[in-house]
């Protein structure tokens, strides 16, 4: 421990949301110019729409195309209207027809505005990329080259550069990486136990998650300038889910590694395993792409319980198996904070953000339940409200719940190059 939290621990001040910082949303005008965030998931798209003018960066939409099951649609917001717009379903792996229907969508719905520039989310930058860069013939091609770094993701991303690239060539595009947040671990942190010249070939923790960590970041140094300074474990609990340990807002650990597939549970991606279970499957002849499927698609929480990925499903459920699944996911996470909490010499303060963490009281709870030994205590009230700040009076360790959000973090990233 560190002594008492670093921020006042019967109140909390709000975080200004990203349109409240902005000038909140807008109607579309002639001539005005538009960044678009593009976040590719492994079967979705989040976008974020902003303007770009003489007063600075100012959102004014979002939208979603989820691939995660039919029917296929781009949800579009603009202000507080939402057109649903059908797209093609996905035939095998050809996300062509998909692509192209949404640009084509995105293009006719934002009639007025001109396409200023494109910014990615892009999972992996290996040891190439330490912030956001513009998007050359160069840098595409080391972005593809990390592709065995990240199958899952970085595909998705290419997918969207290279139909943007064919759609409108002149457009200038960013990529903003997910793993650059973390270089400021030290090689203490980021070494595996193995041979040395591994490491040297890039066989190391990376990390990911970044963009969301530095959201928190952001939001901690603008809303909670004590705590900012602190030792703070950040948990971003969604479908993917890490944990970071920041001391003064940079990162010093976090639960994945090499891959997004170690660390904690996550809704089917197995997290921490014993390499040795690897090995006996190889023995048993279990093929690569059958390892791959079980580690990737078969594991996390759908694994567990063998009802579902989705923790909202296994927390409605009376099953014993789901209550296990949940058991077993609130004890990893206990356990990695624990774990962070050493990496920094302390625990000031622990945020919970992304799907789980920022609508899932009983998974909050818990989780601080195994941290009460570290003098994280709950208010029940205020964790069961979704309240910014959660801990009771008596915790030792300020408890937050903050709401992530990558488009801006990328947004914000594009605007200097663009500028430049």
């Amino acid at each position: 421990m560190t002594g008492s939290p670093r921020v006042p621990l019967s109140a909390s001040r709000p975080v200004a949301s990203p349109q409240a910082r902005r000038g909140g949303t807008t109607k579309l005008g002639a001539a005005r110019r538009l960044l678009l965030s593009f976040n590719a998931g492994s079967s979705t798209l989040k976008l974020g729409l902003f303007l770009l003018g003489e007063a600075g960066l100012q959102r004014i939409g979002t939208g979603l195309l989820d691939g995660r099951q039919p029917p296929w649609q781009l949800a579009l917001t603009l202000g507080e209207a939402t057109t649903l717009i059908p797209l093609p379903a996905l035939q095998g792996d050809d996300w062509n027809p998909v692509i192209d229907h949404a640009l084509n969508a995105l293009d006719k719905h934002l009639p007025a505005a001109e396409w200023a520039a494109v910014v990615h989310r892009v999972v992996h930058g290996g040891d190439q990329f330490h912030g956001p860069t513009l998007i050359t013939d160069t840098v595409l091609q080391a972005i593809t080259d990390l592709v065995p770094l990240a199958p899952l993701h970085q595909p998705q991303s290419l997918r969207w550069i290279q139909a943007l690239r064919q759609w409108r060539p002149q457009l200038p595009q960013v990529a903003a990486f997910d793993t650059a947040f973390h270089t400021t671990a030290s090689d203490v942190v980021r070494r595996y136990a193995i041979a040395r010249s591994f490491f040297n070939e890039g066989i190391k923790r990376y990390g990911f998650h970044g963009l969301s960590y530095q959201s928190i970041a952001g939001q901690l140094r603008r809303a909670h300038p004590d705590l900012a300074v602190g030792k703070v474990v950040v948990a971003h609990l969604g479908s993917g889910a890490s944990l970071c340990a920041l001391d003064g807002c940079q990162s010093r650990d976090t639960s994945m590694g090499f891959s997004t597939l170690d660390g904690i549970p996550m809704a089917t991606r197995c997290g921490a395993i014993d390499p040795g279970v690897l090995l006996h499957w190889w023995e048993q002849g279990v093929s690569l792409s059958e390892v791959t499927q079980r580690l990737y698609a078969q594991s996390g929480l759908l694994g567990l319980s063998g009802i579902s990925a989705d923790s909202r499903a296994l927390l409605a459920s009376s099953r014993p198996e789901a209550a296990e699944a949940l058991a077993v996911l609130a004890l990893r996470i206990a356990g990695e904070v624990a774990r962070l909490a050493t990496t920094l010499g302390g625990l000031d303060g622990l945020v919970f953000t992304a799907g789980m963490g920022e609508h899932q009281p009983q998974v909050r709870a818990a989780v601080c339940h195994h941290l009460a030994w570290l003098g994280v205590q709950l208010d029940a009230t205020a964790n069961a409200h979704n309240q910014g700040a959660l801990h009771a009076s008596s915790s030792r360790v300020a408890v937050l719940m903050l709401h992530t959000d990558e488009e801006q973090v990328m947004a914000d990233q594009a605007v200097p190059l663009l500028s430049s």
